[in-house]
């Protein structure tokens, strides 16, 4: 039997990949830039991009707000669900 290795920073990695392209997806699906999105979401442009492009995760009121503002679940934009 082999053996499987976990590695959890790996997995984080994956999921904040993930989120970053959804997030990226859905905003262009809706036609606004980052910037517009910022506004919305009371945050730095800086951290949209930051956020899309997977170095930093929003906390989990702004997660909310994300999820609520384009009509999706935060399980759809962490990759859990299509």
């Amino acid at each position: 039997m082999g053996s499987q290795v976990f590695f959890p920073f790996l997995w984080e990695n994956k999921i904040m990949q993930e989120f970053g392209e959804r997030l990226r997806m859905l905003r262009i699906e809706k036609g606004i830039g980052q910037i517009q999105l910022s506004k919305e979401l009371e945050v730095g442009k800086s951290i949209i991009s930051l956020w899309e492009l997977g170095k930093c995760e929003p906390t989990l009121s702004k997660l909310i707000a994300i999820a609520k503002f384009f009509g999706v679940s935060i399980d759809y934009l962490a990759g859990l669900e299509d």
